[in-house]
């Protein structure tokens, strides 16, 4: 398996972690670097970033997150399997006034790969986090109105086991009895036109 391919595949949606586990502020700022590089659309780099790997930073953001959608009885990770340190994807207003010619939909969808993709390099896992309290968090935090929050990414080291299997049916993942977490995938001839 190649080494790209490899990364992907380890790559998953984690969401409980060792939360003891230190994810130092120069860590996450080498994550911000890959996003940094990565493509933009026109080139505007309109992506901005809030990281936190700070204990009380990161209990003014995980209120404001959801979890989980198809795994209705689970409210999110407990104390102790929290995330360690959190990225804030925010666009800057002010770079990209909207309506905007260019479709900049894809932008942050790069930048969050890209973080993923050197977290897993760095025996990190995490999750990306569209179900989110916008306003709250913003209020929490003191973000101004110039920048829109787009994404959160939950990072940490993970402590459960994620297993892609064939695509039977049913999209949703879901949890077994021991914990594993199962992701079905749709086979690759069913995808390709």
């Amino acid at each position: 398996m190649s080494h790209i391919k490899a990364l992907i595949n380890a790559n998953r949606s984690y969401r409980r972690f060792q939360e003891n586990h230190v994810i130092e502020r120069e860590t996450l700022k080498e994550l911000i670097d890959l996003a940094r590089l990565s493509p933009s659309a026109a080139n505007l780099q309109p992506l901005k970033y809030i990281i936190s790997s700070n204990q009380e930073k990161n209990e003014l953001i995980f209120p404001h997150l959801a979890w989980a959608g198809y795994l209705k009885e689970w409210i999110g990770p407990v104390e102790g399997e929290r995330p360690s340190a959190y990225v804030i994807v925010l666009r800057d207003r002010q770079v990209t006034p909207k309506p905007f010619p260019v479709p900049l939909d894809c932008d942050h969808g790069i930048a969050v790969q890209s973080i993923l993709l050197g977290a897993v390099e760095k025996g990190l896992g995490g999750c990306i986090i569209g179900a989110l309290q916008r306003d709250k968090l913003a209020e929490a935090l003191a973000i101004p109105e110039q920048y829109e929050i787009l994404l959160v990414i939950a990072l940490g080291k993970p402590i459960e086991e994620i297993v892609i299997e064939p695509l039977q049916g049913d999209i949703k993942y879901w949890r077994d009895d021991q914990k594993v977490h199962h992701v079905p995938k749709r086979n690759l001839k069913d995808i390709i036109l």
